[in-house]
């Protein structure tokens, strides 16, 4: 084909528009367009897949120099289905709040894929990240800090609707806080109230209803209840329960406390030094847990039961958790378990079956990351 001169280019054509420009641009639309797509009841609606987050250790001041790395999550795979909640429970420092950010892309994942209704979310920006982050919304750990103490309740409820100025106009942005004031169980006439002058639960339940606010399909709870009294997470928990029947809503719920996390959830993942060791259905992973840290974590619970507390098989672990700068070759687990061999720190165990299981329909039969993977009895708090 012979090549066009400058005087044959059409006199119509745009100058300040490249062509990439124009493809980026077409791309982003086609991903906010495929992600209002409905999800059934039950499918996967997010879908994680070896994702990493490394955190650069630099030596100098002028010259800086990468000397290592914080690996704080290293190859976390699971599913969140449409209406169901995943809780994730470990040890502080095990990477479960780093998670929470990259679904929410706060944090930019080093590796890896995070699919939301087929789309990977890792590589959006602009307009088609913005749509995604409406659909996904987050609870944070600190109802204390979490709150603008300069905002009244109106405006921290209502700032959504300045980002996302489609969901409500203008006109109706002070009834629809109102609306979502009274379904978190709060009086709407405090719209007008600052956040010192609410409770600590109550703090949370604004927290909860700006979550709300732009109707999203999955909500990351970022150990909600951890700073509340006994009584007043049980109000908490049973809020979130009824809003997810409300909504259909996906929760992923991230806590310390075991119990709270059964109550809560429909599958449990468990996870030590950046990696899922076990994960499995609330029956699976507290009746039949097959991981010795599940087991360890399982035996520490009080039990409140005199009975129980003195049938049961205190299990000690010996060793401080290792660095997420430096873990352990092999099995992450290694260093503390009573069941470490060579194997162990030769080769890392998959997040699979175990082999002993995957013939039977046993509840044993879930994914563990271990290569000695077997059933033991541990006694818990119900």
């Amino acid at each position: 084909m012979a090549e066009l001169s400058k005087n044959d280019e059409p006199q119509d054509a745009t100058p300040n528009v490249s062509e990439v420009d124009v493809v980026e641009a077409r791309s982003e639309d086609e991903a906010v367009t495929r992600i209002e797509a409905p999800v059934e009841r039950g499918e996967p609606i997010l879908q994680v897949r070896d994702l990493v987050k490394h955190f650069p250790l630099t030596q100098g001041i002028l010259f800086k120099r990468q000397i290592g790395a914080v690996k704080a999550v290293d190859g976390v795979s699971f599913d969140l289905h449409q209406g169901e909640t995943l809780g994730i429970v470990g040890e502080s420092g095990c990477g479960k709040s780093t998670v929470a950010k990259l679904l929410m892309n706060l944090e930019r994942a080093t590796a890896g894929e995070i699919f939301y209704k087929g789309q990977d979310i890792t590589k959006l920006s602009g307009r088609a990240l913005k749509a995604v982050r409406r659909n996904i919304q987050m609870v944070f750990q600190d109802p204390y800090t979490s709150l603008n103490p300069r905002m009244t309740v109106g405006d921290i409820i209502g700032e959504p609707f300045d980002i996302h100025p489609e969901v409500a106009p203008k006109g109706d942005r002070r009834r629809r806080v109102q609306e979502l004031l009274d379904v978190v169980g709060l009086n709407p006439e405090y719209i007008n109230r600052y956040p010192h002058q609410f409770s600590g639960g109550q703090r949370q339940r604004i927290g909860i209803a700006r979550g709300l606010a732009l109707n999203p399909e999955i909500i990351i709870c970022d150990e909600p209840v951890s700073a509340l009294d006994v009584s007043v997470q049980a109000q908490v928990i049973n809020l979130m329960e009824r809003l997810q029947d409300e909504f259909n809503l996906s929760y992923i719920f991230i806590a310390h406390d075991l119990s709270i996390v059964r109550h809560i959830s429909d599958r449990v993942g468990v996870m030590y030094l950046g990696r899922i060791a076990e994960i499995g259905t609330d029956e699976q992973i507290y009746d039949h847990p097959t991981h010795p840290y599940t087991q360890a974590l399982l035996s520490a619970v009080p039990v409140p039961d005199p009975d129980a507390r003195e049938q049961r098989e205190r299990i000690i672990l010996t060793g401080d958790v290792p660095s997420p700068a430096n873990p352990p070759s092999g099995c992450r687990f290694r260093t503390r378990c009573w069941k470490a061999q060579d194997k162990c720190s030769q080769e890392v165990p998959l997040l699979a079956v175990p082999e002993r299981f995957k013939t039977s329909d046993a509840p044993a039969a879930h994914e563990s990351a271990c290569h000695f993977a077997e059933e033991k009895d541990v006694v818990h708090a119900a």
